[in-house]
């Protein structure tokens, strides 16, 4: 766990704070390199990526980290040397089937409604929540390993909402009332997928800021307004593992992945098809971005049959996110994968969501760079849905740089005494 730390400027009080956001995708090593202003916004400067070996990543988590830095060194590289400059300071996302979000919510009735709420008793209440949250990761990531004792570890943890007798608070401390109420969401990590992210920042030279769990990323980018009133779905179709976030009543509830990705659609058109990785490979992105190709009848069948297990997974993984109640109404998705029409199409079929909680058909929308709230991209070369991941990623840099409220501090202090 990164605990929150100052974003540094470059060389003097005059020139903008500088940082790194490094997504190690299963298929793709991204960096981004970017300037935050006085006013907490982000500009693009530098873009860097290089493709990740077969054999380097397993369902998004980190299989040969030598291989993994020299990859990520390559991507740095270029990214840095578009922007003129280096950053000391890097976010990393996280992603994998073992990574765990959930928000957990406590409410306490108090004694003496009539005392004004104090940081002790908040902090207090706080230290409640995160210990039941921490035995609850455990216990999921136990039962599915199958390994006693397997070692959790806290990657990142917000504050997503507080209330005092039904008002929403952004600071509790100095109201008076009886029932209070905090929620929190946390994502927890097995030791070695975290360990294995934290030597890649150190042997490239650079300062971890935060380790930040990549559909919460994704899920943060839209702004708070705009999914407030209705909440969404969002789901990254990456090319190890999809990772669906739901966001309802104005916070995050809960995030979760699956190892089924873009690799096993261009493997199953591989194997059809008799043909290299790498050909396979080029011939799907042709196919989703609508070029003629060869064999389109196939590679369309192929793909079809797999977007049905894929969406058997999606169906799945929702239906334990809505957790009895309704489920938003949009469905926004991101990620090389989404750019399949199979996907979009499936989720926006009356089979599909049929099945599950939705009180009428879900808007079904792939999200674009240009909708990330608060970032400008200089460099015009962030132009699809893959992108929006590794903006995410930037864009929870800016948030740290423009400090924490109040809850968010209690929950450091409490984090520290800890000691997660």
């Amino acid at each position: 766990m990164a605990f929150w730390r100052r974003i540094w400027q470059r060389d003097g009080q005059d020139v903008p704070a500088a940082c790194t956001a490094l997504d190690v995708g299963t298929e793709f090593a991204k960096a981004l390199v970017f300037e935050i202003d006085s006013q907490a916004h982000g500009t693009i400067r530098g873009v860097g990526r290089k493709r990740q070996g077969l054999s380097h990543m397993q369902s998004g988590t980190v299989a040969d980290i030598a291989a993994v830095v020299d990859n990520c060194s390559i991507a740095l590289q270029e990214a840095e040397e578009m922007a003129g400059f280096r950053p000391s300071q890097v976010v990393i996302g996280i992603a994998g089937e073992l990574v765990k979000g959930f928000t957990t919510s406590h409410s306490q009735e108090r004694r003496k409604p009539d005392q004004p709420i104090t940081e002790a008793e908040l902090q207090k209440l706080i230290d409640g929540v995160q210990r039941e949250a921490l035995l609850e990761a455990e216990r999921a990531i136990t039962w599915e390993t199958g390994l006693p004792n397997v070692d959790v570890r806290l990657v990142h943890a917000a504050v997503t909402g507080a209330a005092i007798d039904g008002y929403t608070l952004t600071n509790p401390v100095g109201f008076k009332g009886r029932h209070v109420r905090i929620s929190i969401f946390n994502a927890f990590a097995p030791l070695v997928h975290l360990g294995a992210l934290q030597s890649v920042a150190s042997q490239l030279d650079l300062e971890l800021l935060e380790i930040v769990a990549e559909p919460y990323a994704v899920a943060r980018v839209l702004g708070s307004g705009q999914v407030r009133q209705a909440g969404a779905m969002f789901i990254d179709v990456g090319g190890g593992t999809t990772d669906v976030a739901l966001v309802r009543s104005g916070g995050i509830e809960g995030t979760r992945m699956f190892a089924l990705g873009g690799r096993a659609f261009t493997k199953s058109i591989a194997d059809r098809l008799d043909l290299p990785f790498p050909r396979a490979e080029a011939l799907k992105i042709d196919y989703a971005r609508g070029t003629d190709v060869e064999d389109a009848d196939t590679i369309r069948t192929v793909v079809g049959e797999d977007v049905a297990v894929w969406a058997a997974g999606v169906e799945l993984v929702m239906e334990e996110l809505a957790a009895g109640d309704l489920l938003p109404g949009r469905i926004h998705l991101c990620g090389g994968g989404a750019g399949l029409p199979e996907i979009r199409a499936t989720l926006a079929s009356e089979p599909f969501w049929r099945r599950l909680p939705f009180s009428r058909p879900p808007e079904v929308s792939v999200m674009a760079p240009d909708q990330v709230a608060g970032i400008e991209d200089a460099t015009r070369l962030l132009v699809d849905q893959q992108d929006v991941t590794p903006l995410g990623l930037a864009f929870q840099a800016i948030e740290l740089s423009s400090g924490e409220d109040p809850l968010d501090a209690a929950l450091r202090r409490v984090l520290r005494a800890m000691k997660v």
